[in-house]
Parts: structure tokens; sequence; C-alpha cells
């Protein structure tokens, strides 16, 4: 049980050896990080127009009847309020 008590200072004197911060000089901006941040800009932009052209291929089909229409799900109506009209008391 001893040991367990001692695991978290002996850990922590360890890591405060180990984790010394950088002077100014050494940290600077990459060129590699930057194409990589470019790279994963151009790859959402393939993938975001990649997925309109199969969202439109899809909606084509449908249209066009490919898919079993059993399968295509009920179109949501929109509920229409009626119109509040004064009523008026039946004539006779």
């Amino acid at each position: 049980m001893q040991l367990l008590s001692v695991v978290p200072d002996l850990t922590t004197l360890v890591v405060s050896f180990a984790d010394q911060v950088p002077d100014d000089e050494d940290v600077k901006a990459g060129w590699t990080a930057f194409a990589i941040f470019i790279g994963l800009a151009l790859a959402v932009v393939f993938l975001g127009f990649s997925l309109v052209k199969q969202l439109r291929k899809a909606q084509a089909s449908a249209d066009a009847g490919v898919y079993d229409p059993s399968d295509r799900p009920a179109a949501h109506e929109i509920p229409v309020e009626p119109e509040t009209r004064e009523q008026q008391p039946p004539t006779a």
C-alpha cells in the first residue's frame, strides 16, 4: 500500500523533468502543417461536391420510378387552420 501512495508523487516529479517549456526561437509555424490544413480543406470541399452529386442522382432515380413506390415515404402535409368566419345565424 505504501507503494501506491508514492506513485503520484513520483509521476509528478518525472513529468516535471520531461515537460519543459520550449524557447520562443524553437516554436515556429511550418509549411508542412499549412499544407496538411489546405489538403484537409480541399478534401472537405471534394466530399461536399460528391455528396451533392450522389443526392441528385438518387433523387433523379426516385423521380424516374427506379425504386419501388411502396417504399416511398408518405409526403407530410402541413396542417392548415380553417379560416375563422363569423358565424351567422341561419335564416328561416
